[in-house]
């Protein structure tokens, strides 16, 4: 898989923990609690959705690796 095919699935996973957000308006380098406001719940559900899907533990001390789509895309990529 390659990191755009998991920052595609992020992105899924973000507009189903937090359905207000449009996926074509989220850019590569927008944080999820700056930018899209995600609160500390919605990220907690993120990860857990993430993990679900692909398997990959993120500990919190990861948290901030994912904080973007690019981000989070590199990081999916290298912990698969």
């Amino acid at each position: 898989m390659t990191e755009t095919d998991y920052q595609a699935i992020f992105l899924e996973e973000l507009v189903r923990v937090a359905p207000d957000i449009d996926a074509d308006d989220v850019g590569p380098d927008d944080h999820i609690q700056d930018d899209l406001e995600l609160d500390s719940m919605d990220v907690l559900n993120l990860v857990t959705a993430l993990h679900q899907r692909l398997g990959i533990d993120i500990p919190e001390k990861d948290y901030t690796e994912i904080s973007t789509p690019a981000r989070a895309a590199a990081y999916l990529a290298r912990s698969a």
